[in-house]
């Protein structure tokens, strides 16, 4: 399986500054998304940071042989430490960025497999003949309340308290990032998008936009991804909006 893919940014209607970061490589098959946080330039660089140390860390560890899920899920796993131990280093040498860091949500392409990692609440989505599923668990107060049955989603929608996150690259010495895999079919899209987009779309939304019964090329899938960029805006576009989106074809 080989992947198209398309990614676009923007600052949204309210931020002087764009803390959100993406990179990939398309020999590896491998895309990140980082939104950060920290204040005073600090998440803009915290998310600069993630980004390059993760593709590097990646790229290292799979050109030691030949890729397979379990090195994939290996991969993942350790160069979302190396950027949680970059960004951690680099504040506790520049005291004014002390405290920021980053989420991060990174997909990859092994075989007919898809590997995600995330840490935070920046999120991995398959779409499948229209139909939306999250493959990634926020890492915020308010949906792990949910999930331990202590609060309604409905209750969560409401909470002052959506942007509580209880994991993140570099605000702690380690991080436990989480993993994911399923295998992938001729046509799925993955969309990797920052809190920015999730906020203000909904999933089936987010379909809609993004789902087609027929095979999108590279400039078909920049409109996508800037359709739902103008979406969020129109809806406030209180931070900043990131997505990459990858279409899967047979090789």
């Amino acid at each position: 399986m080989t992947v198209l893919a398309a990614a676009q940014t923007d600052i949204g209607c309210v931020r002087g500054n764009n803390e959100d970061s993406f990179g990939g490589d398309a020999e590896h098959q491998i895309y990140v998304v980082c939104d950060g946080m920290g204040g005073v330039a600090g998440g803009e660089v915290a998310s600069a940071i993630a980004v390059e140390e993760f593709l590097k860390a990646f790229g290292v560890a799979v050109t030691t042989g030949d890729a397979d899920a379990e090195t994939s899920k290996s991969a993942l796993f350790h160069a979302a430490i190396a950027a949680n131990r970059a960004v951690y280093d680099r504040a506790l040498l520049e005291p004014h960025h002390r405290g920021m860091g980053a989420t991060l949500v990174a997909a990859h392409v092994i075989g007919e497999r898809l590997m995600v990692v995330n840490v935070g609440d920046s999120r991995a989505y398959l779409f499948r003949e229209g139909e939306p599923t999250q493959l990634t668990l926020d890492h915020t107060f308010l949906s792990e309340q949910v999930r331990r049955g202590l609060m309604t989603q409905a209750m969560a929608d409401e909470s002052p308290m959506q942007s509580v996150i209880t994991r993140a690259i570099g605000i702690e010495e380690s991080v436990e990032p989480d993993l994911f895999g399923v295998d992938l079919e001729q046509g799925d899209l993955v969309l990797l998008a920052s809190d920015g987009l999730t906020r203000y779309v909904t999933d089936e939304e987010i379909a809609q936009m993004v789902s087609s019964s027929e095979l999108a090329g590279p400039q078909e899938l920049v409109v996508r991804c800037e359709k739902l960029i103008e979406l969020a805006k129109e809806r406030g576009g209180a931070d900043n909006i990131t997505c990459i989106l990858l279409q899967s074809a047979a090789a």
